[in-house]
């Protein structure tokens, strides 16, 4: 049996019960006490705040998981072009933890721990500044300030501003609001049935939620009330509208992983041409996207397109979802054997009637824009 000193208080405490003890000291504070708090804790719990490396991660100093997984893209049938983040880490949900409800949460680890290497801009005002990833009740309380800072104050009165401790789902609002709260643009991007009036969680019917835009977390399907499009750049690219069904949405997802790209420093550098006898891969500079429909989220950490003998193409979209344990999926990447069950996903597997994106744009929000991020707004697509 071992015992720690809490950071704050200097108790001594069981090392097992030291998190939870530590974070109890940021419930009924003022929002710049707790600010400080919640960085001081981040900082000086830094043993639980990293994810472990394995021993590709420390030989090499990137994601071994987006590496092997390049690999066995390159090496997989047919003629292939694939579009594949950087670096990020997978987060898996963890028994007696958060299996059941907190896929959420670790969506947002994923996506964070892509930021806080790829984008140094991004790193240096992320959670303390520090490069590390929270663990759950620690973003529990990032996502509290936010409230308290005023974004998405529509989104919080549905938690009564209150989720520090509580198993409770989240959405793309919540993950939204969180990384806004720290001037990184988040956006909301839905894809909806135009056919049927969407219902919460609880099968309360709203009202059928006008073409252009929607907000509300998936979790409880569409809201109600509509709001101005985002500005963004990849909501202004009308090269997949038309297009119908689930096909719509893995178009979007090609359109945003290809349009743009400033990639020149990523470990894996992009490549035009293919390596002798492989199909193309190319890493890109954009984000992974927190991927969400009823019930559960992943996370899409790329693209691929396979050309067809008909002359057709087909769309597979490329997961990291946090059901799956990482263990298991670093084994079957290194092996080339089985993966594709566990990261590739069809259009026909997209069978659900609504689906909401979180993405994050480049740069970082100015003062003006800061005001402006705090009233969340999507951009709504149509099957």
């Amino acid at each position: 049996m071992s015992w720690s000193s809490c950071p704050f208080c200097s108790q001594q405490v069981l090392s097992t019960e030291l998190e939870r003890h530590a974070n109890n000291h940021f419930e009924d504070e003022d929002l710049p006490k707790d600010f400080q708090l919640a960085k001081h804790y981040h900082i000086s719990q830094v043993p639980m705040q990293v994810k472990p490396k394995n021993d590709y991660e420390s030989k090499h100093g990137c994601s071994s998981i987006m590496v092997m997984l390049k690999d066995c893209l390159e090496c997989d049938n047919g003629t292939n072009t694939s579009i594949l983040c950087g670096h990020v880490d997978h987060f898996q949900s963890v028994e007696f933890e958060d299996i059941g409800w907190g896929c959420g949460w670790r969506n947002i680890q994923m996506l964070t721990s892509h930021l806080v290497v790829q984008r140094q801009e991004a790193k240096g005002i992320l959670f303390g500044g520090d490069g590390l990833v929270p663990d759950i009740l620690s973003l529990q309380r990032w996502l509290e300030i936010a409230w308290e800072k005023g974004f998405d104050i529509a989104g919080s009165n549905d938690f009564d501003q209150k989720i520090y401790g509580k198993k409770t789902w989240i959405g793309t609002t919540e993950c939204a609001a969180l990384f806004r709260s720290f001037g990184i643009r988040a956006r909301i991007v839905d894809f909806s049935s135009a056919s049927r009036l969407s219902s919460d969680v609880s099968g309360n019917k709203k009202r059928k939620s006008t073409p252009q835009v929607t907000t509300g977390p998936m979790d409880k399907y569409l809201n109600t009330a509509a709001a101005s499009s985002s500005n963004s750049e990849c909501n202004n690219d009308n090269s997949f509208l038309g297009v119908k069904g689930s096909q719509l949405l893995a178009n979007w997802v090609w359109s945003y992983f290809s349009k743009n790209n400033n990639n020149n420093n990523n470990n894996m550098s992009m490549s035009t041409k293919p390596k002798p006898g492989c199909n193309r891969v190319v890493v890109t500079d954009k984000a992974p996207l927190y991927f969400q429909h009823d019930g559960h989220s992943r996370t899409i950490v790329g693209i691929q397109l396979k050309s067809l003998p008909n002359g057709m193409h087909q769309h597979s979209l490329l997961i990291l979802d946090p059901a799956h344990k990482t263990k298991v999926l670093e084994s079957c990447l290194s092996k080339k054997v089985g993966w594709q069950r566990y990261i590739k996903r069809g259009v026909h597997t997209l069978k659900k009637s609504d689906y909401q994106m979180c993405y994050v744009d480049h740069g970082i929000a100015t003062e003006e824009e800061m005001e402006k991020l705090k009233i969340l707004d999507s951009t709504r697509f149509e099957f």
